[in-house]
């Protein structure tokens, strides 16, 4: 590690030390609730997984209550936190750790990426976060940190030259709350340039839910989860033209199925 690296490591625990955020999963980082925060997390702003956060653990507060519920059940408690198939998988993760894992979360981050709904940055988080090992990750906060110290002149940066200095920057001795500092400064670092992700290339912007396809799906289910429908009335109650093509799509995704001639949640 060179002495540039030692002075980063040391600026970002110091703005730590004065800005740390307290959160539910951090200040209890159990497996079950640190896995539920990074589906969660996962696309969302942190405010308002906050919010969902509390009313889902109360609701099911384990992997054992959530394996047993039903998938509409789920979906009830998880709406307004929008992507709806992010709680199907937590639902399918909860059935294959009770079915395969005794109940208990795999400690392996290779065996957690081939989870639903979970890929290799996911897993590394989850590890970290769980068991505090210290695994090597990337997330839209880590990435603006190291694009805005170590690339501030470089453009279309890749996620694997970034890999390396995450790799020998992380902590050996906390990469939890090493991983908690890096985010925290880089939720401060929004706030104060301009958003060194645009660097970045796998930069997206994610576009506007107001008139969007995830508007007409989350509009389906939600009235799914009052009660069936039939084609005619979801149509004559969206009136959109999108209805038939993400009907067919969830369908595909076995988020609802056709009892009869109604749709229903399965």
């Amino acid at each position: 590690m060179n002495s540039t690296q030692q002075e980063f490591i040391q600026l970002v625990w110091e703005y730590y030390s004065d800005h740390k955020r307290p959160m539910p999963w951090r200040d209890n980082p159990d497996p079950y609730w640190v896995i539920v925060s990074e589906i969660m997390l996962q696309q969302t702003q942190v405010n308002r997984v906050m919010i969902k956060f509390p009313e889902f653990i109360e609701t099911f507060p384990d992997f054992t209550s959530l394996s047993q519920a039903s998938l509409s059940e789920v979906l009830q408690v998880w709406q307004g936190m929008g992507y709806n198939r992010r709680a199907k998988y937590l639902w399918q993760i909860a059935q294959l750790i009770e079915k395969e894992y005794q109940g208990v979360l795999p400690r392996d981050p290779e065996i957690l990426a081939t989870f639903p709904g979970i890929g290799k940055a996911t897993a590394g988080s989850i590890i970290a976060f769980a068991y505090n090992i210290p695994t090597v990750f990337i997330e839209t906060n880590i990435r603006r940190v190291f694009i805005h110290h170590f690339f501030h002149d470089k453009d279309e940066v890749s996620d694997t030259e970034i890999m390396p200095l995450v790799n020998s920057t992380v902590s050996f001795d906390n990469p939890r709350e090493w991983y908690y500092a890096l985010m925290d400064y880089g939720t401060y670092l929004k706030t104060q340039v301009i958003n060194p992700n645009r660097k970045s290339k796998h930069y997206t912007v994610q576009g506007a839910f107001e008139g969007s396809n995830r508007q007409v799906r989350a509009h389906i289910l939600r009235l799914l989860l009052e009660k069936p429908y039939r084609l005619d009335e979801l149509m004559d109650t969206i009136q959109d033209e999108r209805v038939i093509m993400n009907l067919d799509n969830l369908i595909k995704e076995e988020m609802i199925e056709m009892r009869g001639n109604q749709y229903h949640i399965r």
